[in-house]
């Protein structure tokens, strides 16, 4: 007997050096070939950089993963409760793999594995941040010793605090959220520290099948695993029965954050993108979490997308149907099969199927199943009958005007864009390239390299004030034919409407956008004078020679063109459009800043002292004020007689300037307050005649005038600034000379001080007159 026990401790004891052996040559053979984990204590994962208006409030993030990263003393004591409760309770007390844990699962698989139910894993949560961080998903044993080394290590090297902190912001919680931050956002729309219990609660059943358990998707599934989240906080002591039975009745309530305003401002935030990635790299865009500040203003973008909008719907009733979208015979899960005509939601349009017909109106069934008519009134602008345009299982656009009511939409083949910049600094306040960002990214406002035809004129008229114009200088209106080079044809330059007009004055011409005028102007001023002004404005930059510049022939974007218009309303000072403010790092160090002013006397602590803050800019003068106010009163001009006079019933300060191209192939129209420059233009992508009547003043002036209608007071359209050396004159607008007594219309017309120019100037007069140009003072 005693042999026998002698025998059995002697075994038992080798099996127990055999086995210790065993295990210490498999941790040696595993621990050799282990990532190096001991770059989490300083690690911080790729965090989205923010984009932010005007007024700070987040627009949008650049970012490959949705994350936010929280330090652990910035989440909540009920989001850390609800995750231990899920993933691992006995956190703050295992060494990085809890043993308890490991045998409970294996004993409960032995039953699992049985009954052909799903295995219990034992992952610790450092276990997690080992997968998570250093190794692969493979579901393996390899991987499940190398999981457990590493979480001893990791324990060792890090407190528990920063495990938990690093497991919170990684972890994966569907919908493309990392992290709890970024999910409590996404699913509630609320920041973790507004969390209450069974909202935490239900993120923390997410990690274990962050599909399966999506509320979006599966509410009911989602409300079960929730509530054993629940359950397990009631075990673990974090709340009470009470609380228990409360937080178990209460159903999911989510709440999605609306991307509305994101949406309207897409063109923008785009082309944002696009150059602070070629200024910084795509990494440090997508993973440091830079702060983004941008002169974007929430209200006017909104304004500004929806009057583009509403303006080019409106050329296009103007040119009729064209069809439904397509036709589903098959009306049983319609819905499924159009995912290629969804629009933004600000666009406010539903995708719909036409179920029965009547003479005078429709029945309808939207993608959400909701059920309505579209009445003959609201498919007045087609001008026909519904069976003439329509046919059971058609899918068309349809906007929802009273309840059941819906109106008939459809894509407009047009596009444009649409500028608003303060003149003052070159901020850009709003800005949309098209109809649909969702449809096409392609941007017509920074993109889209047009001719601005008429709209480029005031530059003309502006250079000839530099050089010895006035607005009174009479200029023949007359035929005019002229070579253009030994391999062009002769060019022969008309007015729209093809009439003359004989003499008439500076103003007028540009007031009526004369075309021959114009021609003449720019013959005496000379073609390389032209090209030059344009390059120093930042219009254009290399423009042909040719004298058909004049009339805005070259190429150019609504951008550039409408910054080159702000130096009217500025003084004559050139600015540079702006759509970044300032970039900061995640420490909130300035990497770049776009401000181009300074502050003198700002650092004065006194309120006693003579030494008033005073604000200087830095922009380079392009030509003088004088000229800028000159300008600026010949295009208010414009608005009240010539071809925007369709803004005169808005009682506004305003200046600006129509545009149309050959065969009204693009049209624009720019112009300003004393506070705001805005530029439109409408054409097609694939550039080809809008129509015959459809000019600037009747395309792109409404949207201008929609926006300002609804963006401008009166208070912000005050009467624009007279520069310091200016003398104002009576006079007869039709002869430019000093109204006598009797004359039937008079104007008030701007002169530059002939103590700052000299008008008298005998060579020039006599210049002017030999091109058909005469001058009256």
């Amino acid at each position: 007997m005693h042999r026998f026990i002698k025998n059995t401790f002697i075994l038992i004891l080798s099996f127990g050096l055999l086995s210790a052996f065993t295990i210490i040559a498999v941790l040696w053979a595993f621990s050799n070939n282990l990532p190096d984990y001991k770059f989490l204590k300083n690690y911080k994962p790729a965090v989205s950089s923010k984009v932010y208006s005007g007024d700070g409030e987040l627009v949008n993030d650049f970012s490959s993963e949705k994350r936010i990263f929280v330090p652990y003393n910035s989440i909540s004591k009920k989001v850390i409760n609800s995750f231990l409760s899920a993933e691992d309770k006995n956190f703050f007390s295992h060494p990085g793999v809890d043993a308890k844990g490991v045998l409970r699962a294996i004993v409960n698989n032995v039953s699992n594995f049985v009954t052909s139910r799903r295995l219990e894993g034992a992952s610790t949560i450092t276990q997690q941040v080992a997968k998570n961080f250093l190794l692969t998903n493979e579901v393996s044993l390899n991987r499940k010793i190398k999981e457990a080394i590493l979480a001893f290590r990791i324990e060792r090297a890090l407190s528990k605090q920063r495990i938990l902190e690093l497991y919170l912001n990684q972890i994966y919680l569907g919908e493309g959220t990392y992290g709890v931050a970024a999910a409590s956002l996404e699913y509630f729309d609320k920041s973790i520290s507004e969390l209450n219990y069974e909202e935490a609660a239900l993120l923390a059943a997410l990690p274990k099948a962050p599909s399966r358990y999506n509320p979006y998707k599966n509410i009911e599934i989602a409300k079960f695993r929730r509530d054993l989240v629940i359950n397990n906080l009631f075990e673990n002591n974090y709340i009470n029965k009470k609380s228990q039975e409360e937080l178990l009745s209460k159903k999911i309530i989510l709440k999605k954050r609306k991307n509305f305003f994101t949406e309207d401002a897409s063109y923008y935030v785009e082309d944002i993108r696009k150059d602070v990635v070629e200024k910084l790299g795509f990494d440090k865009v997508y993973k440091q979490g830079l702060n983004i500040s941008t002169p974007v203003n929430i209200g006017l973008q909104k304004i500004a997308t929806n009057s583009l909008r509403e303006g080019l719907i409106e050329y296009d009733k103007r040119k009729g149907w064209r069809g439904a979208l397509t036709n589903i015979k098959k009306l049983e899960k319609w819905n499924k099969k159009v995912d290629k005509f969804r629009l933004e939601k600000s666009v406010n349009w539903d995708l719909a199927i036409v179920k029965k017909i009547d003479k005078f109106s429709i029945e309808i069934e939207t993608e959400y199943k909701k059920k309505g008519i579209i009445k003959y009134e609201n498919i007045s602008w087609i001008k026909k009958d519904f069976k003439e345009i329509l046919k059971i299982g058609d899918v068309i656009y349809v906007e929802n005007i009273n309840k059941n009511i819906f109106a008939l939409r459809q894509l407009p083949v047009v596009n444009g864009g649409i500028v608003v910049m303060d003149p003052f600094t070159g901020r850009v306040l709003a800005l949309s390239g098209g109809f649909s960002f969702k449809k096409s990214e392609f941007n017509r406002a920074t993109q889209a390299q047009r001719q601005p035809g008429s709209a480029f004129k005031p530059f003309i008229y502006a250079l000839a004030l530099e050089n010895g114009y006035t607005p009174s200088t009479l200029i023949l209106d007359a035929p005019l034919v002229l070579e253009q080079g030994s391999d062009l044809k002769m060019w022969k330059p008309e007015n729209y409407g093809k009439k003359f007009y004989g003499p008439s004055t500076l103003r007028m011409g540009l007031e009526k956008s004369r075309n021959l005028m114009t021609v003449r102007i720019a013959q005496n001023l000379g073609v390389k004078k032209i090209v030059n002004f344009s390059k120093k404005l930042g219009i254009y930059e290399n423009p042909s020679e040719l004298l058909s510049i004049s009339l805005g022939s070259a190429e150019t974007t609504l951008l550039k063109l409408t910054s080159a218009y702000s130096s009217f309303v500025n003084g004559g000072k050139l600015v540079k459009p702006i759509m970044i403010d300032r970039i900061q790092d995640s420490e909130g160090v300035t990497i770049f800043n776009n401000e181009m002013r300074e502050c003198i006397n700002c650092d004065q602590i006194s309120y006693l002292s003579d030494n008033y803050p005073k604000i200087e800019d830095k922009f380079e003068q392009i030509f003088s004020p004088e000229t800028a106010y000159q300008m600026t009163s010949i295009l208010e001009g414009t608005v009240q007689n010539g071809t925007g006079k369709n803004l005169k019933d808005l009682n506004l300060d305003l200046a600006g300037k129509t545009g149309t191209t050959n065969k009204n192939t693009d049209t624009w129209f720019v112009g300003f307050t004393s506070k705001l420059a805005i530029g439109v233009y409408v054409g097609s992508d694939n550039p080809r005649s809008l129509g015959r009547y459809e000019t600037g003043a009747k395309t792109a002036l409404p949207i201008f005038k929609n926006f300002v209608k609804k963006a401008v007071k009166k208070e912000d359209a005050r009467p624009f600034k007279v520069a310091k050396n200016i003398l104002m004159k009576v006079i007869d607008p039709v002869t430019g000379k000093k109204a006598e007594i009797g004359t039937r219309r008079t104007i008030i017309e701007a002169y530059k001080d002939v103590k700052v120019e000299n008008l008298l100037n005998k060579d020039i007069n006599n210049r002017l007159k030999n091109n058909n140009i005469l001058r009256f003072y």
